[in-house]
């Protein structure tokens, strides 16, 4: 057996990659639950008010759950993150789950965004790769 030392670039490479597992497992999580609110919205007629009713169909309802299933692992996921990069570094790539969003809720929600929001996700996915370039630890 012998004791090696993982390269920096490896390091790194993990450390991103971890980061953006987490990223995009939180952003899969907010439309996992925004399609759950969905669904209990429309057996509302459309709108939510705070009863004990809508309470119990949000807490029964399965793809909120997933949804904060999912929001657990990519938590984890993000403290793995944390103990290897600044945080710093590695908060910036949490507006990558801004993308990721937008392009999931066009696909799945059928959602629309306006050109002017397609403008916000180019500068953002700009200051995310810019912000890659740096050093994880600072």
């Amino acid at each position: 057996m012998s004791d090696t030392v993982p390269t920096q670039k490896g390091t790194r490479r993990m450390t991103i990659g971890l980061i953006l597992i987490s990223v995009t497992l939180a952003a899969v999580a907010q439309v996992t639950l925004k399609a759950g609110m969905n669904h209990v919205t429309d057996a509302n007629g459309g709108q939510l008010a705070l009863t004990g009713e809508s309470l119990k169909q949000i807490a029964t309802n399965l793809w909120v759950w997933a949804g904060l299933a999912i929001f657990a692992v990519s938590a984890v996921l993000w403290l793995f993150a944390l103990s290897r990069a600044s945080l710093s570094f590695a908060y910036p790539f949490a507006a990558l789950g801004y993308v990721i969003i937008v392009a999931a809720s066009i696909l799945f929600l059928g959602e629309h965004v306006p050109p002017l929001g397609w403008v916000g996700v180019a500068l953002i996915v700009l200051g995310i790769l810019l912000i890659a370039q740096g050093a994880p630890n600072g």
